[in-house]
């Protein structure tokens, strides 16, 4: 009975609009790791992406540790 009156006051719509807005995160975030390891890290940036995809938070946190290499500019 609750679950009639959630969906009737706009609820489905704002579990799409929090479903969409969540997938865009999600894939920008696997876009964004792909195209920094091609520049900033010296293991393959598909498996970096393959990584994010599968465990996004933990391979996010893997990838700012492990994956970039801390590059310094020399003057």
């Amino acid at each position: 009975m609750l679950e009639n009156v959630v969906l009737q006051q706009g609820g489905a719509a704002f579990a799409f609009l929090f479903f969409i807005v969540f997938t865009v995160i999600f894939l920008a975030m696997v876009v964004w790791v792909y195209t920094d390891a091609e520049q900033n890290s010296d293991h393959p940036a598909f498996l970096w992406a393959i990584v994010v995809f599968l465990a996004p938070l933990l391979g996010l946190v893997l990838y700012f540790l492990l994956g970039r290499n801390a590059r310094r500019r020399e003057f």
